[in-house]
């Protein structure tokens, strides 16, 4: 599988890059619901084995528990593996989120979590999101500071805009932005990607598959029997009326992929893949077997026409 660079970094990454945010169990604001360990290393195993080089966690995956898990499917694997992990969505006592940037918090979190994954380092260690904005530049200062003490690699950011980009280059180099980006969410297409392209900065898309809507195996049967406690009972992209045209374009996705050989999903996270500010893909396991349902996108690209037949769906629904 070929590589990228990623941003300023000395990382070359795989396309596509293993998910752990599910891995972190049920029980939390943001959960997907139950989720069981042994499965979560093996699909982090599988993805290894089929040669994604990353994965990407954060500290409030489960409350601490996604990294956990991470450092357990790691351990004893001969591969080079980059693990990305973030901060700033702490907890207390009672497991309610808390937003801080504050430096000696962001320093603590980096301790907590490298206790947690079990390494002397962390490959990219990025700020979760830009909250509270007045602590931006405390934040990022903070994860300067930690490179330069070789507690992380490289540092990067997750849900900025361009003006807090700006912001944060002002004091130390960003190497990426991990910004939500998919068919369903296209927000960051107009300014956000092209600055990234224009400086040099990474961009790792998560939700390529719109938290699974968009792979195919979603149906309208299974969003209604999602768990009580699965986050996406609240997304509107899992409701009506968004849910019946966002399930017609899986369908379409399907047509598309067929003659191909490939998945729904894999025509989701290819599409992803197309844009040239895009350095690479996230991508949600929660099983082994699912592995194959998406690692063909890492080499699979969709044709002009096909990319056509897709925009024209987006702008007929849209309007």
């Amino acid at each position: 599988m070929h590589t990228r660079r990623l941003g300023n970094s000395d990382l070359e990454i795989t396309p596509l890059g293993i998910g752990a945010w599910a891995m972190g169990g049920g029980g939390w604001a943001f959960g997907w619901g139950p989720q069981d360990d042994a499965e979560s290393i093996n699909s982090i195993r599988a993805g290894i084995e089929a040669g994604l080089n990353w994965i990407d966690t954060a500290a409030v995956y489960g409350l601490g528990h996604s990294e956990e898990v991470v450092a357990r499917a790691l351990d004893g694997v001969r591969e080079k593996v980059y693990v990305f992990t973030k901060c700033e969505r702490r907890w207390n006592e009672k497991g309610e989120i808390q937003k801080i940037l504050k430096a000696d918090s962001v320093r603590e979190e980096c301790e907590n979590s490298l206790q947690r994954l079990q390494r002397e380092v962390i490959d990219l260690y990025q700020i979760h999101w830009p909250e509270p904005d007045e602590d931006v530049e405390e934040g990022w200062g903070a994860l300067a500071k930690l490179q330069k003490e070789g507690k992380v690699r490289w540092i990067g950011v997750s849900n900025f805009n361009v003006q807090q980009l700006h912001r944060a280059q002002a004091i130390a180099p960003i190497t990426s932005l991990q910004p939500p980006y998919s068919m369903l969410v296209r927000g960051v297409e107009d300014e956000i990607l092209p600055y990234c392209k224009a400086n040099n900065i990474g961009v790792i898309a998560y939700s390529p598959m719109r938290n699974g809507l968009l792979s195919g195996a979603m149906t309208r049967e299974r969003v209604a029997n999602l768990p009580g406690d699965d986050w996406r009972r609240r997304n509107p992209d899992f409701q009506e009326p968004a849910l019946t045209r966002n399930l017609e374009l899986a369908e379409l996705l399907k047509r598309i992929a067929a003659p191909h050989g490939r998945t729904a999903g894999e025509a989701a996270i290819a599409w992803v893949l197309r844009n040239p500010a895009v350095t690479g893909a996230i991508v949600g396991v929660r099983r082994a077997d699912q592995v194959a349902g998406v690692v063909g996108a890492a080499e699979w690209r969709l044709t002009d026409s096909e990319a056509a037949q897709i925009h024209d769906f987006l702008q007929d629904t849209k309007n």
